[in-house]
């Protein structure tokens, strides 16, 4: 039976979505201007996750939902439908009943969309059952049957304009070029690497070819190869989309734009660098929302969760985070300036780039040509009566000595450091020149970080432990124990992996830390006594994600083998 409540309602009575949120939908949704679904307003706004949305619609509507991830679907089936149609009213066939007269299952991000059903009908020459599923599980089960067709008659369209001559200079005409083959090329791309959650993609031009490599959870992987014919037009394509001269082949550039894809903005910063053969493109992708979440979805287990937020709470000193790049350094902090970020208090931070907008926040971007550097701009920013600052990293004892005098008077200071333990950014900070006793009165704590893969819970298997694998983890390595390894299905092509989770080792600064500071101990000394004083490290962390089936041994070896 159809429910009366709106799907906000629903979700607000499940607790995944507030009240504040539901009124400004309904506001939206009174005022008739967006053109847009009651589901599709809400996740713009990312107030509830997809999949949150799609249970509600399903309850509101009283129907079923289906999974779509990991499943095989029926290619034949999906090709009676025109793929214009299914991207455009996103949705896909499902299965198709036996019956006499048969009945389409039509997978639906919006059952109520009469003219999609119309349209499926049509062209299928069936009547159509709607069921719900997420956006992202249809738009990735359309790419899967029309993805790789899709991107090869972009490039045999260009192919043949190039052949005979005809290709018009559409974007300094300012014609409408949404149909031009480039265009098509660099669009499916970005959809097909967003859906695939890929953090980077890498277009590269080799002696041959044009390779387009994906990274997904933190490894990288081929999904196309072209003739290296293409790699000018798609530069030059990715070119004007990033706001970079075109004409410019000989120096490396940098750009940034936006890009939507299922109704949700991706902030894709780009970087542009000669080659031998070519140009090389990498182009980093992120939600737009993504980099400020809740705290509970880092992966702090509750010992960790409780001395981070001690030493968060702190209302001046310097917390700094620390690991390799893509450890998820700038999600630490963005999430930490988000709690924070309320009416009565000044948040400002000093970035190279400026990785998320977020609103409250006065955000400085780095401007060497204009002499703004990080100690320029916090010299200027101690003058803009700020509660808490944040620098994107501290590189050199200026800035340093300048973020230690904000903390000395009264200012909560984060940033991060490149060091591979929490003990070895103290070490660190002394070989860039600063004094022990100004780190020992000014540091609160030091959060070292990395990312380990999540195993795929639809395929992963369990598995006795091995005896060094049980020493390595710090475990008796006579008593059994199971672990669990990758295996990899559709769900996670092929990768046996799904996602990724934090591992962290937070070092508090506790007197007996700071005493050792003060007589600029080793990074091991410091280490032994942060562990006497309850840290755990990055192996131990990563151990217990081991033995609780959260991810597999050969990921914590690669994340943790020095400690």
């Amino acid at each position: 039976m159809t429910s009366k409540k709106r799907i906000s309602e629903i979700l607000v009575d499940n607790r995944q979505m507030t009240r504040e949120n539901a009124a400004q939908i309904f506001a939206l949704m009174q005022a008739g201007r967006t053109g847009k679904s009651e589901q599709e307003l809400i996740l713009e706004r990312e107030y509830a996750t997809e999949k949150e949305i799609a249970r509600a619609v399903a309850f509101k509507y009283d129907l079923p939902l289906v999974e779509l991830e990991g499943k095989t679907l029926d290619d034949e089936l999906i090709r009676r439908v025109d793929i214009g149609v299914l991207k455009k009213h996103r949705v896909v066939p499902v299965s198709l009943s036996d019956t006499v007269p048969p009945v389409m299952k039509l997978a639906m991000f919006n059952p109520m969309n009469a003219s999609a059903i119309e349209d499926v009908e049509l062209l299928s020459r069936v009547s159509v059952q709607p069921v719900v599923a997420t956006a992202t599980e249809i738009m990735n089960a359309i790419d899967k049957c029309f993805g790789t067709e899709t991107l090869r008659t972009a490039v045999d369209q260009f192919t043949k304009e190039r052949q005979s001559s005809t290709m018009a200079a559409d974007e300094e005409r300012g014609d409408d070029v949404s149909s031009a083959p480039i265009v098509v090329l660099v669009n499916t791309l970005l959809e097909q690497a967003a859906r695939q959650r890929a953090s980077d993609i890498h277009i590269e031009a080799l002696q041959e070819s044009l390779r387009v490599r994906f990274r997904i959870d933190g490894v990288m992987y081929t999904r196309h190869k072209y003739s290296n014919e293409l790699t000018a037009a798609v530069l030059a394509r990715i070119k004007i989309l990033a706001g970079m001269d075109i004409s410019e082949k000989r120096k490396p550039q940098d750009g940034r734009m936006t890009h939507f894809v299922d109704g949700r903005e991706y902030d894709i910063r780009v970087s542009v660098l000669p080659t031998a053969y070519g140009e090389k493109c990498v182009m980093r992708l992120a939600l737009k929302k993504s980099l400020s979440r809740n705290k509970s979805t880092l992966g702090l287990n509750p010992d960790d969760m409780e001395k981070f937020d001690h030493i968060m709470s702190y209302p001046n000193g310097i917390v700094l985070v620390t690991g390799p790049t893509g450890s998820g350094k700038s999600t630490t902090l963005y999430t930490v300036l988000s709690e924070k970020n309320k009416d009565e208090v000044n948040i400002v931070t000093v970035e190279d780039p400026v990785e998320a907008n977020i609103d409250g926040i006065n955000q400085v971007q780095v401007n060497p040509k204009a002499d703004l550097t990080f100690a320029s701009a916090l010299r200027s920013i101690l003058r803009q009566d700020p509660d808490i600052i944040m620098i994107g990293e501290i590189r050199d004892v200026e800035t340093a000595m300048i973020a230690i005098q904000a903390s000395i008077t009264g200012h909560l200071v984060v940033s991060t450091v490149h060091t591979n333990s929490a003990a070895n950014t103290v070490t660190r900070l002394l070989d860039m020149g600063v004094d022990s006793y100004l780190i020992a009165d000014s540091v609160v704590g030091i959060i070292a970080q990395r990312l380990v893969r999540r195993l795929c819970p639809n395929c992963k298997r369990m598995r006795k432990a091995e005896g060094y694998e049980l020493e390595f983890m710090g475990k008796d390595p006579s008593v059994p124990t199971n672990i669990w390894e990758p295996c990899g299905c559709q769900s996670c092509n092929g990768t046996g992996y799904y996602g990724r989770i934090g591992v962290y080792e937070i070092m508090e600064l506790t007197p007996g830390v700071k005493r050792l500071i003060n007589k600029k101990a080793t990074a091991e000394e410091i280490k032994q006594q942060a562990l006497t004083d309850g840290m755990q490290t990055l192996r131990a962390n990563a151990s217990k994600l081991v033995l609780a089936g959260t991810t597999s041994f050969q990921e914590i070896l690669s994340v943790s083998y020095e400690n």
